[in-house]
């Protein structure tokens, strides 16, 4: 399932990452990468602030629709 409809404070890992390559190592330079830790700290107007690698992260539900977990 896309991270975009992850449950909040449930920590799920990362699959697969989807998109075009630009796409691909622009969430691998976030750290975005299958095997990674992840969980959705709060969503606000369709936006995900995520937990990744002890980081916080903002993408947008496009983005989030992209990283399979």
């Amino acid at each position: 399932m896309p991270l975009a409809i992850a449950d909040q404070g449930k920590e799920y890992t990362i699959r697969k990452i989807g998109g075009n390559a630009e796409t691909r190592q622009h969430l691998a330079d976030l750290g975005f990468t299958a095997g990674a830790v992840v969980s959705v700290v709060n969503e606000a107007a369709g936006n995900l602030i995520v937990n990744i690698r002890n980081t916080r992260v903002g993408i947008g539900k496009d983005l989030a629709m992209k990283i399979m977990i």
